[in-house]
């Protein structure tokens, strides 16, 4: 039987992420501590823990089949990977920061000047864009570090939330991209791996969905049914059940999250009452 070799980061963030998502996914995976391999007890999937950076590598040779991996690392190493679902997490932008002293005005401000960088690809594709001619330090490790010891007159970096920016006294001045983790694909991917390949797409989009949503049910006047229907952003049409009291019903249905708070003061001012909102695991449309 075929096996999907997915890799993944094999400790930090983005290892804790990728092993959630499987699991909501309903995919069983015993890994001890230190571990480098383990399979799944309940799909044809084989994880592999790997260091980050050396994943698409990893995918470019056919070594795995698939990956979670952050966007960045793809546009900095990627080539021809095929990313084949955004997924939402470790959200993060990479991005130019200088010393807080500096004044700067604009890209041009750093023409002729030495930027330090775990990301030489990047950089270089960027500036090149911007017919802006900079010379690149490659350096891995702790970055913010080269301003101060005089390696560099500025850095790009992965930035999530500025706070080690701020300790190390530079300030981001352009954001280069953004950046979220992604399940990318091999090119070698063969047919039979393709199938199974789908299989799990279709559920990381279910949970993914269910992320992004909320399941609402509301005691709503008999009258105001019409009006609060037009007001939610549901799959089909809401659920209404009639309740014990006359005149009044329930109503359910589905929202997304970012809309949440918006939606739920217009279903009040409605006439919607006693309204509950419920997690939704898994949404398979």
């Amino acid at each position: 039987m075929n096996t999907l070799k997915i890799a993944i980061q094999k400790s930090g963030r983005l290892n804790e992420d990728s092993l959630k998502i499987l699991k909501d996914c309903g995919i069983s995976v015993d890994n001890g501590n230190d571990q480098l391999k383990a399979t799944a007890s309940n799909f044809p999937l084989e994880i592999l823990f790997l260091r980050n950076s050396d994943i698409p590598q990893y995918l470019i040779d056919g070594v795995a089949d698939i990956a979670i991996v952050g966007d960045n690392l793809l546009v900095e190493k990627g080539g021809a990977i095929e990313v084949v679902e955004k997924l939402g997490f470790s959200k993060c932008k990479v991005s130019i920061a200088v010393p807080k002293t500096v004044n700067y005005n604009s890209i041009e401000d750093l023409d002729g000047k030495r930027i330090a960088t775990s990301y030489p690809n990047t950089v270089l594709n960027y500036f090149k864009s911007k017919n802006v001619n900079v010379e690149i330090h490659q350096i891995s490790g702790s970055v913010e570090i080269a301003p101060n010891i005089g390696l560099s007159d500025a850095i790009v970096d992965i930035v999530s939330t500025g706070s080690t920016l701020f300790k190390n006294n530079l300030k981001e001045v352009e954001v280069i991209l953004k950046s979220e983790a992604v399940l990318a694909a091999s090119p070698n991917l063969s047919e039979e791996k393709k199938v199974l390949l789908d299989k799990l797409i279709f559920r990381i989009q279910s949970v993914l969905k269910a992320r992004k949503s909320k399941y609402i049910l509301m005691n709503v006047p008999n009258d105001k049914i019409a009006e609060i229907s037009s007001i939610l952003p549901v799959l089909k049409s809401p659920t209404v059940l009639p309740l014990a009291e006359a005149g009044w019903s329930s109503v359910h249905s589905v929202i997304n999250d970012d809309q949440f708070w918006e939606v739920i003061d217009q279903l009040k001012n409605a006439g919607a009452e006693g309204i509950l909102i419920c997690p939704i695991e898994k949404m398979v449309l």
